[in-house]
């Protein structure tokens, strides 16, 4: 069941990926496609941990301008249906172990759509102020070039 979205307390993102749902959830579920598209380029994704499925680890680190990787996602997924949904949280670890500073959930829906597929992701916060500092963030920048990094690595294949 996913929560309504509230304005107040929540941010949301979506696009058309030309591209079939399938191949949208590889790149989710493959560690060394999800590094290609996770964090806005020109920074770098290392997956240290993604396994997808109730309780699994999601944590990946980022490095920006050559410098050495440092910590970016520490989390836990909560619900995977294939090609479907997947939602994660930072408010847990892998192991359902709680976070010392949890701040979102997100939920990521995979739709089928006329010329590919609907992409959609819902992200709660637990607080105005959290999701104030978020949207301040660049949420809609940061999200918004991420879902477009993937859209373009799915629709043009190298």
């Amino acid at each position: 069941m996913a929560a309504a979205f509230n304005p107040a307390l929540d941010l949301s993102i979506s696009r058309i990926i030309k591209a079939p749902r399938p191949r949208v959830w590889a790149a989710w579920a493959d560690p060394r496609i999800f590094e290609q598209w996770w964090i806005p380029a020109p920074a770098l994704c290392r997956v240290v941990a993604m396994e997808l499925a109730p309780g699994g680890a999601l944590e990946t680190e980022m490095s920006e301008n050559g410098g050495a990787f440092g910590p970016h996602l520490s989390g836990c997924f909560l619900s995977v249906e294939p090609e479907q949904r997947i939602v994660f949280t930072n408010a847990l670890t892998g192991g359902f172990r709680p976070a010392e500073s949890p701040f979102m959930t997100a939920v990521v829906t995979l739709a089928d759509h006329p010329q590919g597929t609907q992409y959609a992701a819902h992200v709660m916060h637990k607080s105005k102020a959290d999701r104030d500092m978020h949207a301040e963030l660049g949420f809609d920048d940061g999200w918004g070039t991420v879902i477009g990094q993937l859209a373009a690595l799915l629709e043009n294949p190298a």
